[in-house]
């Protein structure tokens, strides 16, 4: 590089400082209400997570025992209402929103609804959580299913009896909802989709309770089509 391309090249940058710096000068005030508004958000933010919602997490927890142990008896009713001054879990989802603690109420909720016969309010409930257990999840999904199931809605059915499948990606739960799949494939005719997750039973879960008779399941269809 020549002596004058040198100099032109540090001429440039210090041009591009000097900009840089005007820039920072001629807006100073707008860069320093931006920061502010920042450190106050993430403020804002910790204090509510501190003083607001873990409070309420804690007090959702601890007013649900009473509801889990009722569910736990399938005394459905008070598991939903509540009973003896605490609340069920319908109280404790409308009282503590944005917690954990109410969003796996709402699966309790549609399990509860669920065996209560009342299909369309299990789907909603059981449609709102939102956990991180992979196992939890899948057994909203799986009876989520069976709520369709009930309603006759096979296409809905399978759709979650599919997504229990892959959520649970394992060889207690995926079996059993694979399983589930089947009959609702059959229940609409369709014996080939019917027979592919048969099939998955006896080649990936092997092992399990559901593939010690799914030969008769594969039987049946192969001599349909």
């Amino acid at each position: 590089m020549s002596i004058n391309q040198e100099t032109t090249t540090v001429q440039n940058k210090e041009e591009g400082l000097v900009q840089v710096s005007k820039f920072t000068r001629d807006n100073q005030k707008s860069l320093i209400f931006i920061a502010t508004a920042i450190v106050a958000m993430i403020l804002i933010y910790v204090l509510y997570q501190k003083l607001y919602l873990a409070p309420r997490e804690s007090k959702a927890t601890d007013q649900m025992h009473v509801a889990q142990d009722f569910w736990a008896r399938k005394e459905w009713d008070k598991a939903i209402k509540g009973d003896a001054g605490y609340p069920g879990f319908e109280k404790i989802i409308n009282g503590y929103s944005n917690t954990k603690a109410a969003n796996l109420a709402a699966y309790y909720l549609g399990v509860a609804y669920l065996n209560k016969g009342e299909y369309r309010k299990a789907i909603d409930n059981l449609n709102n959580y939102r956990g991180d257990d992979f196992m939890v999840a899948a057994e909203a999904f799986g009876n989520t299913g069976d709520a369709y199931v009930e309603l006759k809605d096979y296409s809905n059915a399978a759709t979650y009896f599919k997504k229990a499948v892959d959520k649970a990606s394992n060889s207690f739960l995926s079996p059993f909802y694979l399983k589930k799949l089947g009959l609702v494939y059959e229940a609409q005719n369709d014996n080939k989709s019917a027979l592919d997750a048969y099939k998955s039973i006896k080649n990936d879960y092997g092992t399990s309770t559901e593939a010690q008779s799914i030969d008769e399941y594969i039987a049946r269809l192969e001599a349909k089509l």
